[in-house]
């Protein structure tokens, strides 16, 4: 289990693409609002359009809500298509 201050972020499909890898480990506490400005300050403006249209995952629910806190592992989430 990630430490205090310590999120592991897994990222998926165009996330995994823009961040480069599949997964990271970053130092961390804080809400969904400022992972987003960590994730786009790391990976750029790929990251930054993966994030506008996808969401995360937070302790097994998915979510959009950016005033949630974020600890331990998050995955992050592109928009996925229907078919």
């Amino acid at each position: 289990m990630a430490e205090s201050g310590t999120l592991i972020v897994r990222y998926f499909a165009a996330a995994a693409e823009a961040a480069g890898r599949d997964e990271e480990t970053v130092e961390f506490t804080g809400t969904v609002a400022s992972l987003k400005e960590l994730l786009v300050e790391l990976h750029g403006a790929s990251m930054e359009r993966v994030l506008r249209a996808g969401s995360f995952l937070i302790g097994g629910v998915v979510s959009r809500d950016d005033t949630l806190p974020v600890a331990g592992r998050v995955d992050v989430l592109p928009p996925f298509a229907g078919g």
